[in-house]
C-alpha cells in the first residue's frame, strides 16, 4: 500500500483535540482546535503521525448531492462511534441495512465521485459513480488480501427524503457494501497484527495476518488490544483454517460486557472469558495463553511478560509467561538461523558466524560440500544446521550430505533431465519440519518435489492452479504450513503464496499445495524472494515501468513505505533470517555477498560467492 496523491482539498485534519467546529460548506472533516500548539491543515494523502485524527460531522441543511456525496466519503475515514456520524448522510432504511464492518475495499487513493447523473423515471432521484484503482480487499474476518490494482466503479444513489422539518433533504438510499477507503486512509486507521493458530497435530505457532483499528474500533468500541484477542478467539481466517486449528473451545469469547484489557504493573494481562472455556485441562489452557501472548507480543508499547486466563466468575484458569510460551515458536524446534551461508569462488560450502559483530573470515564446512568433491552451484542449509542440499553446477543434481562430519560423498537423490542449466533444478529449501523441497524446471517434466526429512525417493506434490507457469524456485516457511513460490509465465515471474496441505499417515502422507494466492501483486516481476520473520518476504522485483528493489512485504500483499530497504545494483539472491534482528544477506553481481545490519547500509562481506543463505 501506497500514501494517496493529492485528494482535491477535501479535508484538512489536525492533531488530536477538541473539536470547536467549521464554518462554509461542512463535508466529514475540518480543522479543530487542538490543546497546544499551532492549528495547521494536513491533507488526507499526508501520513503525518499517529495522532492525525478525522472527525465526522453530519450534513447542513439543505445541502446539495455533491456536499453529500463528498460528505459520506469523508465521514467513512473517522472514528466515529458505530460510524453515526456517517449514517447520517443515508436515508433511515439504508442507515439500518449498512454494515461497514462488512469488509473494506481499499483503493490506490481516495474514491473520485464524479459528476452527477440524472436518474431516471422509474427510480429519481441522482446517480455518482465512484472512481478509483482498486488494490485489495478486507473481509469481514479483517484479512487483507491484496490484488492487481484494476479499475473500481461503484454507484451510489441519492434521493430527497423529508427532514424532521418536513423539508426535503437529499440522502444516499444505494451504496457500495462496506467501506471504501484509499490506501492512506486505511493506514492511518488500521494497524497489522498476527493472529497465532497452531499447526495442526503439532505444538508450533503459525502466523495469521489480520488488520484491526489503530484506536477504537467504532463498531464494538474495542481498544486495539481487545480486539486482537477478539479476533483470535473468533478463529483463524478462512485461507490457513484447513492447516491450524486453535486449542480454544467452539463459542468461546470475551466475558460479556469486556471492551477493555489493561495490562498491570506487573506487566500481566488478564483475559476474562465466557462459560465455554470454564473447564478446560491446564495444557490446554498454557495453549491458548500461548496463543494470546504471541498475538500481543508485538502490539503494546509495553511488552505483556505474562498471560492470566479467568473464567467468567473470575477466577484463574491458568498463567503462562513468555519464556514459557516461546518452546511453540517456529525456531524452537527447526533451530534459530544464525549462520550465515554461501557458495565460495571455488564451488564449495562456506560459513559466515551470525553471531559476530565485526565480519569475519569465512570457513569451509567439513564434508564433501565444503572440501571441494562436489562443486555446486545452489544450496539449503537445514534448520538444525548439521546437513545440507547442494545442486550441482550443472543444476542437473540433487546431493545431501552432512557438514559437521567428514564423509564420502553420496548418490544423488534427484536428478533433472532438463537440456539447459536454466531448464533443471532450482535452488532447494528445508522447512521447519525437517523435509527438503526443489522444483524441477524441465519442461518437458516439471514437478514440485518432496523428500520427507531430506532422504529417500523424491514425492511428487500436487500445486493446482499454476495456470500454465513453471515453477522457478520456492522457499517453505519455518513452520511447514506455507510456501512462497516464484511462478514464470509469458516471460514475467510473480510472486505466490500457497497453503501445505497433508493426508494420510505421518510416515506415508500425501502432500499438496493449495489456494495459490499473489503475495507482491503491484510487481511486474519478482527475481528473488526468502521468508523474513512469520507473516513477512523479502523480495527481489520490479513494478511497471520502475526500477529493480529489495523490500519487504507481508504474506498477505500488503506493503509500506518503510519497507523499502536501501538501494543495491543487480541483485540476484537474497535470504533473511526467521529472527528479524539478524541481518539481511544478498548477492550482488557487482559487490559480492553482502548483509544490511539494522539501521546501517549494505556491508561487502564476501567479494566472491554466491548463493547466500540462512538455514531453511
Amino acid at each position: 500500500m501506497g500514501a494517496d496523491p493529492r485528494r482535491n482539498g477535501r479535508r484538512g485534519a489536525v492533531r488530536a483535540g477538541a473539536v470547536l467546529g467549521c464554518s462554509g460548506v461542512l463535508l466529514a472533516g475540518c480543522a479543530s482546535m487542538p490543546d497546544s500548539g499551532d492549528i495547521h491543515a494536513v491533507k488526507a494523502s499526508q501520513r503525518g503521525d499517529s495522532q492525525v485524527r478525522v472527525y465526522a460531522v453530519p450534513p447542513r441543511k439543505g445541502a446539495t448531492p455533491n456536499e453529500v456525496v463528498a460528505g459520506f466519503l469523508e465521514a467513512m475515514t473517522s472514528d466515529d462511534s458505530n460510524f453515526a456520524t456517517a449514517r447520517t448522510y443515508l436515508t433511515p432504511e439504508t442507515s439500518q441495512k449498512w454494515r461497514p464492518d462488512e469488509g473494506t475495499t481499499v483503493l490506490s487513493a481516495a474514491p473520485d465521485s464524479g459528476q452527477a447523473i440524472p436518474g431516471s423515471r422509474e427510480n429519481p432521484g441522482m446517480d455518482y459513480q465512484l472512481f478509483g484503482t482498486q488494490i485489495a480487499t478486507v473481509d469481514a474476518q479483517h484479512a487483507y488480501q491484496a490484488i492487481t490494482p484494476s479499475d473500481y466503479t461503484k454507484t451510489i444513489h441519492l434521493s430527497q427524503q423529508s427532514g424532521p422539518d418536513g423539508k426535503r433533504e437529499w440522502r444516499i438510499d444505494n451504496l457500495p457494501p462496506g467501506l471504501v477507503l484509499g490506501a492512506s486512509d486505511f493506514q492511518r486507521n488500521y494497524l497489522p497484527v498476527n493472529k497465532y493458530y497452531f499447526a495442526t497435530g503439532r505444538d508450533i505457532v503459525v502466523a495469521d495476518p489480520v488488520f484491526i483499528r489503530q484506536r477504537l474500533d467504532p463498531v464494538t468500541r474495542m481498544d486495539p488490544v481487545t480486539q486482537s484477542v477478539k479476533a483470535l478467539l473468533d478463529g483463524p481466517t478462512n485461507w490457513l483454517r484447513p492447516v491450524v486449528e486453535s486449542p480454544f473451545p467452539s463459542g468461546t469469547a470475551l466475558k460479556q460486557g469486556v471492551k477493555s484489557l489493561a495490562i498491570d504493573d506487573r506487566n500481566v494481562l488478564k483475559v476474562p472469558l465466557n462459560e465455554k472455556a470454564s473447564n478446560v485441562s491446564r495444557k490446554v489452557c498454557t495453549r491458548m495463553a500461548a496463543q494470546i501472548l504471541f498475538t500481543l507480543k508485538d502490539l503494546t508499547s509495553t511488552r505483556i511478560e505474562q498471560v492470566e486466563l479467568q473464567r467468567v466468575d473470575g477466577s484463574q484458569l491458568c498463567v503462562l509467561n513468555s519464556s514459557q510460551a516461546a518452546g511453540y515458536a517456529p525456531d524452537h524446534v527447526s533451530g534459530s538461523s544464525i549462520n550465515q551461508y554461501f557458495v565460495d569462488e571455488r564451488n564449495r560450502l562456506a560459513v559466515l558466524a551470525g553471531g559476530a559483530k565485526d565480519i569475519g573470515d569465512p570457513e569451509n564446512v567439513p564434508g564433501p560440500f565444503g572440501d571441494g568433491q562436489l562443486p555446486m552451484s545452489l544450496v539449503a542449509v537445514a534448520r538444525n544446521e548439521r546437513t545440507a542440499a547442494a545442486v550441482s553446477k550443472d543444476h542437473s543434481r540433487l546431493y545431501v550430505s552432512s557438514i559437521t562430519t567428514v564423509s564420502e560423498p553420496g548418490a544423488a537423490v534427484v536428478t533433472s533431465r532438463g537440456t539447459t542449466q536454466s531448464n533443471r533444478l532450482s535452488a532447494p529449501s528445508w522447512d521447519g519440519r525437517g523435509d527438503l523441497w526443489i522444483a524441477d524446471r524441465d519442461p518437458a517434466h516439471p514437478a514440485l518435489l518432496r523428500l520427507a526429512a531430506g532422504a529417500g525417493a523424491p514425492q511428487r506434490v500436487s500445486v493446482p492452479g499454476l495456470d500454465g507457469a513453471r515453477i522457478e524456485s520456492l522457499r517453505v516457511s519455518a513452520d511447514g504450513v506455507r510456501i512462497a513460490l516464484l511462478l514464470a509465465k509469458d516471460g514475467k515471474t510473480t510472486l505466490k503464496i500457497g497453503r501445505v496441505e497433508r493426508q494420510g499417515p505421518k510416515d506415508n502422507q500425501v502432500v499438496s499445495i493449495a489456494e495459490l494466492r499473489p503475495a507482491a501483486p503491484q510487481m511486474e516481476t519478482v527475481t528473488a524472494v526468502s521468508w523474513a520473520g512469520p507473516s513477512r518476504l523479502v523480495v527481489v522485483g520490479k513494478e511497471s515501468g520502475g526500477v529493480a528493489q529489495v523490500r519487504y512485504i507481508q504474506t498477505d500483499g500488503s506493503t509500506s513505505a518503510a519497507g523499502v530497504l536501501p538501494g543495491l545494483n543487480r541483485v540476484k539472491a537474497v535470504a533473511a533470517s526467521d529472527d528479524e534482528s539478524r541481518p539481511l544477506v544478498a548477492y550482488s553481481e557487482d559487490d559480492g555477498i553482502v548483509r544490511l545490519p539494522a539501521g546501517a547500509n549494505w556491508q561487502t562481506m564476501v567479494e566472491k560467492g554466491s548463493s547466500p543463505v540462512y538455514p531453511g
